[in-house]
């Protein structure tokens, strides 16, 4: 199945599921709200990285139009439906002042592995312990997707887009698995440097070293 659908290219990666809000403020994003929200018709928003919009995104829909400023930008919150590929950008769309493209649907898998999520589950919580975070997902864990928990463990923009590209979700469940398994001892390490570093100019009671009698 392919359509045209209006784009809003951020530098950002929106998940299917996801919750997020906005701030429009561009005349051209301005006019491309008002349509979609007045049709109740969704928008697309590709990732962009290093200047270049990527092929992967997530077709959002408007769920509230949260204000309307003076001057004409909005704040609104959407959600994340399900993703698109890009197959070609439409830059100038008659009439618009807005881009769009011709997208696809991959089709995705979404039965994960139970056990896998378990342990990605207590690797997340054993990390954010380490950095002190406390987090709470509001779903309970049984029901906890990678979407769910992929902002929430410091991939890099890259690494979140590289998710995104995963349509199974057992596949990215792995990509989590693999990840925290590289990012734990490193975090470790840096919080064992940290107190060393604060234990630097104290007085200390090292115990001496008994090099024996000869």
């Amino acid at each position: 199945m392919t359509n045209f659908i209006p784009i809003f290219p951020l530098g950002i990666v929106v998940y299917p599921g996801e919750n997020l809000n906005l701030h429009i403020f561009e005349p051209r994003y301005t006019q491309l709200i008002n349509e979609c929200h007045t049709t109740k018709k969704p928008f697309g928003i590709p990732t962009v990285i290093e200047n270049k919009v990527q092929d992967y995104g997530s077709l959002v829909e408007i769920t509230e139009l949260s204000a309307v400023h003076e001057n004409g930008e909005m704040d609104i919150k959407t959600k994340g439906i399900r993703v698109f590929r890009i197959l070609e950008v439409i830059k100038d769309v008659p009439d618009k002042l807005y881009s769009g493209a011709i997208v696809n649907y991959p089709e995705t898998y979404e039965q994960g592995n139970p056990e896998l999520m378990r342990k990605v589950m207590n690797s997340i919580r054993d990390l954010h312990q380490l950095l002190k975070v406390n987090k709470e997902f509001k779903k309970e864990e049984d029901k906890i997707k990678v979407y769910d928990v992929a902002h929430h463990i410091g991939l890099s923009l890259e690494e979140e887009y590289e998710l995104l590209g995963l349509l199974d979700e057992r596949q990215r469940q792995e990509y989590l698995k693999r990840f925290l398994a590289k990012m734990i001892p490193m975090v470790a390490g840096m919080e064992q440097l940290k107190e060393k570093i604060k234990m630097n100019g104290h007085f200390k009671s090292p115990g001496g070293f008994d090099i024996g009698s000869k």
